[in-house]
């Protein structure tokens, strides 16, 4: 699993294999520049989404329900995941939260919506956290933890993310869960791993978790390739004489 927000991406993706295309609210980090992931809007993640669909022929495309569009009314939570089902052709949509959102999980649900949860580190709520610190450390904490995801999946959803807590308390949910657990600095004994793709390509390097492994250093591929280019062009280079008409 691995995210994208445009169509070129999701084209590139989709050809190499990956089985599920995130569509983060992650590219208001990105993509947007924000430093949190609170600003995304509905609006923004379905227009990500749109993008990305029309690119892929085999892989489940799943949305962020941004911050805003579920919290504390489930009639909305409704209304914004069938915007996204409707708008974006996408295949299921995601959802951070245990105990405190089962109202608006259950709700779209109950409209043949699928569902993936989302628990440890949940970044639309990082004021309250204060910090992106590992989650579930402490015993209170881990076994709420643990709580949750037997609720989400009672619920009905069919996947979980976790991220950024204990390699063995993620185990240890993924053991006890019949559904597919997903990790991201959630260690190696759950059922898959999913990286914002901007990431672990080195298009960003301003982020460097310990989780995170970086497959390529695209970012300064693309910085080698500009400055020629602004060479080239400054120099008369280019366009040379099989460059033009």
């Amino acid at each position: 699993m691995l995210t994208s927000y445009d169509y070129s991406m999701a084209c590139i993706l989709d050809r190499a294999g990956i089985d599920v295309i995130l569509v983060g609210d992650s590219a208001a980090n990105v993509i947007a520049g924000y430093e949190t992931t609170v600003p995304m809007t509905l609006d923004k993640m379905i227009y990500h989404a749109q993008s990305v669909t029309r690119a892929v022929k085999r892989a489940l495309v799943v949305v962020d329900m941004p911050f805003g569009t579920y919290q504390g009314n489930s009639k909305e939570a409704l209304c914004s995941a069938i915007r996204i089902m409707k708008e974006t052709e996408a295949g299921a949509v995601k959802i951070e939260g245990g105990k405190e959102i089962m109202e608006s999980v259950d709700r779209i649900l109950s409209a043949g919506i699928p569902v993936m949860g989302h628990l440890g580190l949940t970044p639309q709520s990082i004021h309250r956290y204060g910090t992106y610190a590992v989650r579930a450390r402490e015993e209170a904490e881990a076994e709420k933890l643990v709580r949750d995801a037997h609720l989400l999946e009672e619920a009905g959803c069919f996947g979980l993310v976790l991220e950024k807590i204990p390699a063995q308390l993620a185990g240890r949910v993924a053991k006890e869960l019949s559904i597919p657990v997903i990790g991201i600095g959630a260690g190696r004994y759950v059922d898959g791993q999913v990286l914002v793709a901007h990431d672990m390509l080195g298009i960003t390097n301003d982020f460097s978790p310990r989780f995170l492994r970086r497959y390529a250093n695209i970012g300064e591929v693309m910085a080698n390739a500009f400055g020629e280019y602004v060479s080239d062009v400054k120099s008369g280079g280019f366009p040379n004489e099989d460059e033009q008409y």
